[in-house]
């Protein structure tokens, strides 16, 4: 497959963000991702109360709600509640991105070769592998791999990508199933090129559409999944703020003290919000791509 010159690249680049931006809803979702972003790698100079997200203990200042000095209110040990958020974006970010730069590559070459070399044994063997691993729920089988870890936010990694590869191993071994019998990849075969030729510079790019989008859509998926685990005390541990922590710690005070959860399950909301609403854009930007 030959790449296209610079000048077409930047053409199709483009064309691509223009049709991206006919979703005023998914441009809007992108524009929450951003800001939630800057907001992370920023906090330092956004979140008034900076040293706020170790151990920190302002007595004076505990259970204090909503006000202009601290705009989401402050936890039972005085620290302020937006600044925590702030950093904890951060987590959320790491989660999502360190699962996904395991599972792409992994499961997405899993499907390569599983598709590419469809009914032979090694095929047969990687989708079996596959369909035990979906056979079971998501979410238990996370849960019962970080049970056995110590709860930190690289061992929540871990067990996310434990149960998450096999979705992309399917995915894209469908891809390359349906694409099999084209002629460009007969005539690649003809021609002599090698299984990794064809692989990864003819069958690859058709399948990146498609798994862009589930990325997209699966970002929200893995800080929901991540949040979930912080819940349950199998995440970031304290003093370190995690958006489920956060959100548990705050239980056993509402409804009086509200904002000690509200706030922090907003956040999970407001981004798990702004990357599915990104991902439909990109599907509609790339299901259509001519």
């Amino acid at each position: 497959m030959n790449r296209l010159p610079k000048k077409n690249r930047l053409e199709n680049a483009r064309k691509l963000w223009y049709k991206f931006s006919l979703n005023k809803v998914s441009v809007a979702g992108l524009a929450i991702i951003l800001i939630i972003l800057l907001i992370a790698v920023f906090y330092e100079f956004i979140a008034p109360y900076p040293e706020d997200i170790g151990s920190v203990v302002k007595f004076n200042e505990a259970n204090q709600g909503p006000s202009l000095s601290h705009l989401m209110g402050t936890d039972t040990t005085g620290r302020d509640i937006f600044s925590r958020i702030c950093y904890a974006f951060r987590g959320a970010f790491t989660m999502g991105i360190g699962c996904l730069a395991v599972v792409v590559p992994l499961g997405g070459i899993l499907g390569l070769i599983a598709g590419y070399f469809n009914g032979r044994f090694i095929s047969n063997f990687i989708m079996r592998l596959a369909d035990v691993f979906l056979a079971l729920p998501a979410l238990i089988l996370v849960m019962c791999v970080s049970s056995i870890m110590k709860p930190t936010l690289m061992n929540a990694m871990l067990a996310l990508c434990v149960s998450w590869w096999p979705w992309y191993t399917r995915l894209v071994n469908n891809i390359v199933v349906s694409s099999r019998n084209e002629v460009y990849i007969r005539a690649a075969e003809v021609t002599g090129s090698s299984n990794a030729h064809i692989l990864f510079r003819e069958i690859l790019p058709n399948a990146l559409g498609p798994v862009l989008t589930k990325v997209t859509l699966d970002m929200g998926w893995a800080i929901m999944a991540g949040a979930t685990l912080s819940y349950l005390g199998m995440g970031e541990q304290p003093p370190t703020p995690s958006l489920g922590a956060m959100v548990s710690d705050g239980v056993a005070y509402l409804p009086d003290q509200w904002w000690m959860s509200i706030f922090p399950a907003l956040a999970i909301m407001l981004i798990v919000l702004g990357f599915n609403l990104a991902g439909d854009g990109i599907k509609d930007m790339l299901s259509d791509n001519e």
